[in-house]
């Protein structure tokens, strides 16, 4: 039933909050751990009084994590973290069903997107959670005023970290920010194996193209590109991995990946995916060489990884043969297609990450969130990585939700992992 009241918000329409509703139960299911974790929640109030600005994608799983933190007494509220990230139906169901003010709507333009971020910051919130460090930056450059009031937040995403790191290296950070993408139940599930299900999902849907015998060239060779190789490879295709990091090019042969500078495997790609969180990856050299229908896209948080105005400079032509793909005309002919603007491909052409990964990526976030309200007096401005015992936690959530049992050490064990004295 829609709330009488409904909540300051900007969304697509509210007519869409049923299905939105449906689906966002239907996510649910997979997210057991969010759910233990909404229970007690609910139960102790641990974020009452607490206001939480929210920049995060809005889908069914961010729902899910929006309506956990009130539960836990937060008054939340959300915008989007990306202009085509946005679920219109679950924007709509957290405003109508919820009551939790949202201001996202699928395709937003740049003064929209930011219109949205300040909205959020109208609220004077108390704790920030970001995915890419939008919110956080625009309170930094723009919103100083309201610093006074922040006692904490928390970060999503490698690109929102990285960020983050070098105000704190450069003394810009005014406040303590949990890093919740460096748990290891975040980077190691979420990067590896939503990044790597969701970007192949967002290819298909938004080509149809038949993956196997295709040359995919993965930019990166991080967390989440090692999720996209993998599953590029598990559908057959020949995969080329590019890297600047010495350690990380190794560890791709031994993985049995090709290795090549992206100039050189820019001539024999087929598929371009890049997930670096830095610039221009994709750029006017490699253009050149590409061959014709080739299809690039981006799994990095901003879209900035392929220089779209160098490719517009060198096209006569930009036309859509398919929703969510830009065709450049090149003056040779040549035809380079661009998936979802460039932007988070799983997101923009697909659904992102599939809810039971996501399951533990925002138990981190909530229990984030938790640790900052109860320790945000005794932390100084800097990047902080989630708790050990947090990680655990989730770790065993996850386990037991899944009905898998583990062994523990006997004390004999136990004894003879802390002992020196014991040698051969």
């Amino acid at each position: 039933m829609l709330t009488e009241t409904l909540v300051d918000h900007d969304v697509k329409d509210l007519g869409l909050a049923a299905e939105g509703k449906r689906r966002i139960e239907w996510a649910a299911q997979e997210m057991p751990v969010l759910r233990l974790i909404r229970e007690r929640f609910a139960q102790e109030q641990p974020l009452r009084g607490t206001r939480l600005g929210a920049c995060l994608h809005v889908t069914t799983e961010t729902a899910n994590l929006a309506i956990t933190l009130k539960a836990g007494g937060a008054d939340v509220y959300l915008c989007a973290s990306n202009p085509l990230s946005t679920q219109d139906d679950v924007a709509a169901a957290l405003v109508a069903e919820y009551g939790i003010p949202t201001f996202a709507i699928k395709g937003e333009d740049h003064e929209t997107y930011y219109k949205h971020i300040n909205a959020v910051l109208d609220a004077h919130p108390h704790m920030t959670m970001d995915d890419g460090a939008d919110l956080l930056n625009v309170l930094h450059q723009q919103r100083p005023d309201l610093l006074q009031g922040i006692i904490g937040g928390t970060e999503e995403t490698t690109t929102g970290v990285i960020r983050l790191r070098a105000m704190a290296q450069d003394g810009a950070l005014k406040y303590p920010v949990v890093a919740v993408n460096e748990a290891d139940t975040k980077h190691l599930f979420d990067n590896r194996y939503g990044t790597g299900q969701s970007t192949i999902d967002g290819i298909i849907r938004a080509t149809n193209l038949l993956l196997a015998g295709k040359n995919i060239v993965v930019g990166g060779y991080g967390w989440c590109s090692r999720g996209i190789a993998s599953r590029a490879r598990g559908m057959g295709a020949q995969v080329i991995v590019t890297e600047i990091d010495p350690l990380k090019a190794l560890e791709a042969v031994m993985d049995g990946y090709r290795v090549l500078p992206m100039l050189d495997a820019a001539a024999i790609g087929d598929v371009f995916v890049t997930a670096t969180g830095d610039i221009h990856v994709l750029d006017t050299p490699h253009y050149a060489v590409m061959k014709d229908g080739a299809i690039l896209c981006n799994s990095g948080h901003f879209n900035v990884e392929i220089n779209l105005p160098a490719l517009e400079a060198l096209a006569t032509e930009v036309r859509e043969p398919r929703h969510f793909i830009q065709q450049y005309v090149l003056q040779d002919g040549r035809r380079l297609n661009v998936l979802g603007e460039g932007r988070l491909v799983n997101l923009a052409t697909a659904e992102g990450h599939p809810a039971s990964v996501m399951d533990m990526s925002f138990a981190n976030q909530a229990l984030a969130a938790e640790y900052m309200q109860n320790n945000a007096t005794h932390l100084k401005p800097d990047v902080y990585r989630v708790p050990l015992e947090i990680d655990r936690e989730i770790a065993r959530l996850k386990l037991e939700a899944m009905g898998i049992q583990i062994d523990t050490l006997t004390p004999e064990q136990a004894r003879y992992l802390s002992s020196w004295q014991e040698g051969t």
